[in-house]
């Protein structure tokens, strides 16, 4: 079954309020991927004036890079959502993309076998 798996590698990137990256990251590991790098960030425009009873949302953000197997993002995505609200409006948002090349990946199996 695992040689039908694709080897394609793509990145889902999530951005979160400040201090809000831990429920995501966490949750992305346990659902198989492989690491997670998070980096601090700052956004402008509409969403801060979007806040509760239109009080300004803070600009700064954390970005959430997770690099991984094709045949893991349902599930890793999945986990990160739910942990995260992220399908609640205002607290962030998610999305995915193809990676074309990468060096020095380590596939989720070789990590398996460490």
């Amino acid at each position: 079954m695992a040689e039908n798996r694709s080897k394609a590698l793509k990145m889902i990137i999530a951005i979160v309020q400040r201090g809000k990256a831990d429920g995501p990251v966490n949750a992305a590991i346990k659902a198989g991927a492989p690491a997670a790098t998070v980096f601090f960030g700052r956004g402008q425009g509409m969403r801060e004036r979007l806040g509760i009873l239109g009080v300004a949302v803070q600009p700064e953000k954390e970005i959430i890079f997770v690099i991984l197997e094709e045949w893991l993002v349902d599930q890793v995505l999945t986990a990160m959502v739910k942990a995260g609200h992220l399908d609640k409006p205002g607290i962030g948002f998610v999305f995915v993309v193809p990676v074309d090349r990468a060096v020095g990946f380590v596939e989720a199996q070789e990590l398996a076998k460490a």
